[in-house]
């Protein structure tokens, strides 16, 4: 089958794997694609429904044999779930529940290290969804601090960062871990192409402290697309695919089958093949790096080398497999306009796999962790002999990320 669209190209690098060494010459281009907040706002109840959301999937959940060892539980954080969304007008819809707590005090703020706790924004049952209103949206991020009666607070935001140039671009933080801790946000960011950032995005990323980009692109990908970063960054090109690009050798993409057989191939390449073991290896010692953060990684997509380290980093930290697959399948919604309108642009014979390329399914990060059992029989295993991780360095990973 002939080299198909060059957007089919940018959407999923992570196939060129499945499909074929050779270069695709020009085949990557890249897809399509404030002040202080007053804290005088007005929480309207919405009842006393509880919410898993984002947050965390309760305090029983299991790694469903995924996770890595843990140490032992403390608790300090009594939060089993809990959420943050902006909503279009300007309202934030807050959720939560609090194992033990009677009631929970809301503050808000534009810095997570400096919320006043002079006047709460929020008071509600310790498991409750509210809406809070009244607050400026001119912020870069809105940041709300849980404080419960009992145990220690946790702070929170919406976890998209809301750039039109790149939707896909949202916190990796701001989940609940097996044994009760939370990975912490406004460390960790997740992204797709960073080459249509505008002027005002990197203002945005200078104030958030993006110190380090992490581009896990081919070169050719690279070179199509530069990363637009604020001055001072720094770059680390960490090449998941190596020395291929994407051509569409073999796969048939003019039916479901093919475009969901290159991706699950794809998945499992960039576990096993060194290309991947190596650019996952320097990401995992970058997260880890104090010095580093904070952190932004991607892709083309932001979907599918970006989603296995997302994958395998909350694996690593004893978050859920649940939650992590819920995280994983976020993309679909954060790029879905654009998505769309890709799809309705390519012909409609291959059209049926083009959809599975531009999606993100269970199956597709479930055939990366198949191949973890495969090779590795563990996914500790796969940290410390793929990735050739140690305990201290999981030591150094858990104290920079972890909350609790």
């Amino acid at each position: 089958m002939k080299l198909i669209n060059k957007r089919l190209a940018a959407t999923c690098a992570a196939c060129a794997i499945a499909l074929s060494s050779t270069l695709a010459a020009g085949a990557t281009p890249a897809l399509a694609a404030g002040s202080h907040a007053s804290h005088a706002g007005h929480a309207s109840h919405a009842g006393h429904a509880g919410h898993a959301g984002n947050g965390g999937n309760g305090g029983n959940a299991s790694n469903s044999g995924h996770g890595a060892h843990q140490p032992a539980a403390r608790h300090q954080i009594p939060f089993t779930a809990a959420t943050v969304t902006q909503n279009a007008n300007g309202t934030f819809t807050l959720a939560w529940s609090a194992t033990g707590a009677r009631a929970v005090t809301v503050y808000a703020g534009t810095d997570q290290n400096r919320i006043s706790h002079k006047r709460p924004v929020a008071r509600a049952a310790g498991k409750a969804t509210i809406t809070i209103t009244g607050l400026t949206t001119t912020a870069d991020r809105m940041w709300f601090e849980l404080v419960p009666d009992r145990g220690e607070s946790l702070t929170l935001a919406d976890r998209s960062l809301h750039l039109a140039s790149a939707p896909n671009f949202r916190d990796a933080g701001g989940y609940r871990t097996a044994d009760g801790r939370w990975v912490k946000m406004g460390v960790i960011y997740r992204a797709n192409d960073l080459g249509k950032l505008t002027d005002a995005d990197l203002a945005k990323l200078k104030r958030l402290g993006i110190r380090t980009d992490i581009d896990f692109r081919t070169d050719s990908e690279a070179t199509a697309s530069p990363d637009r970063i604020p001055a001072g960054v720094s770059y680390i090109h960490a090449n998941v695919i190596g020395t291929s690009d994407v051509g569409t050798g073999g796969i048939d993409l003019t039916t479901e089958a093919g475009g969901v057989a290159m991706m699950e191939a794809g998945e499992k390449a960039m576990v096993s093949a060194e290309p991947g073991r190596a650019a996952y290896r320097t990401f995992f010692a970058t997260v880890a790096d104090r010095k580093a953060a904070n952190v932004v990684y991607h892709c083309t997509a932001g979907k599918d080398r970006t989603g296995w380290a997302s994958a395998a980093l909350l694996t690593a930290l004893g978050v859920p497999a649940s939650t992590v697959m819920r995280d994983y399948l976020l993309s679909n919604t954060y790029l879905a306009a654009s998505n769309a309108a890709t799809l309705a642009a390519v012909p409609e014979s291959i059209r049926p796999g083009y959809k599975a390329v531009l999606d993100v399914r269970e199956s597709y990060l479930n055939s990366g962790f198949d191949e973890v059992t495969a090779k590795y029989g563990t996914f500790d295993n796969y940290l410390r002999t793929g990735l050739g991780l140690t305990s201290k360095d999981l030591r150094a990973l858990r104290a920079q990320l972890l909350v609790g």
